[in-house]
């Protein structure tokens, strides 16, 4: 038994006519990980997942093909904006600054790969010189959430001796409040720049990016003695590629295509619960926050 077919969805979401079209399909029952949430068949080959998500196009439900050697990983590494949390932090201090739709355009293209990372942050952030730095407790407090299952994969793969990190191209100022909500223990960002309480309208030199990310994995990994086949990378955007590439298990969440489509696994319906799912986590086994 070399792989694993696993089918997730939002809670309660995977249906029996889903399931049964997929066991048909894999000619075997499936074996139960959370009732009506997550299944798997076991021994399978790699040609069915394919034909897996072609069955289940037009349903709610994330089919992903998962290797059994290494299956549990010993470090997480996830991207913060649109990822862990709900929106992306630079877009949300634009409304509040009444430039909202300027600099998400930016955001969009940087995240679909179609411009460069660093100079698309450095130019979003010296469109915000001048803001009052109240601006970013304002977004912190009235518009960043965590996803849903957020909390559940970094608390139940810390309980379960994982070494966890919150990795973003965002800022400092967010990534530090938003790992404590969540529980990593570690997090790493770019330091927006701030004088007399005003946004200076530049971010401090090096900028994380796209390969610092990776970098980041490759750091921690080795700091902890972690095997790469035993470390998962989770983001949505381009600047996530390298680090989803490098990792054991690469997962793009509600991701654009370039990254869905780069990715070992891609969770595009169920919440970030379901990355313990594809590691073999059973629902007894999630720590609940």
């Amino acid at each position: 038994m070399t792989h694993m077919l696993v089918l997730t969805a939002p809670l309660g979401k995977l249906d029996d006519a889903s399931v049964a079209a997929v066991s048909r399909l894999a000619g075997q029952a499936p074996h139960w990980l959370s009732p009506g949430t997550a299944c798997e068949f076991r021994d399978a080959r790699p040609g069915q997942l394919a034909e897996a998500r072609a069955l289940l196009a037009d349903r709610p439900v994330d089919a992903n093909m998962i290797a059994v050697k290494a299956r549990r990983k010993r470090l997480l590494v996830a991207d913060m904006d649109s990822t862990i949390i709900n929106c992306e932090c630079i877009d949300e201090i634009a409304d509040f600054a009444g430039i909202k739709s300027q600099i998400a355009a930016i955001t969009e293209r940087a995240m679909r790969g179609e411009i460069e990372f660093e100079g698309a942050l450095k130019e979003r952030v010296g469109l915000l010189k001048g803001q009052p730095e109240a601006i970013l407790d304002e977004v912190m407090h009235k518009r960043i959430r965590l996803n849903e299952g957020a909390r559940i994969l970094v608390t139940t793969m810390a309980g379960r001796g994982a070494v966890t990190a919150l990795v973003s191209g965002g800022f400092t100022w967010f990534t530090s409040r938003v790992a404590r909500l969540a529980g990593f223990a570690h997090d790493r960002a770019n330091i927006l720049e701030v004088e007399a309480g005003r946004l200076t309208g530049t971010v401090r030199e090096p900028i994380l990016g796209r390969e610092a990310k990776r970098q980041s994995l490759l750091d921690l990994a080795t700091a902890n003695g972690i095997p790469l086949a035993e470390t998962m990378a989770i983001g949505d955007g381009a600047n996530d590629l390298d680090m989803i590439r490098a990792a054991g298990l690469g997962i793009a969440y509600r991701a654009k295509p370039v990254v869905a489509e780069a990715a070992h696994a891609r969770l595009d319906h169920s919440d970030l619960s379901a990355a313990l799912y594809l590691q073999g986590y059973r629902e007894t086994e999630l720590l609940l926050a």
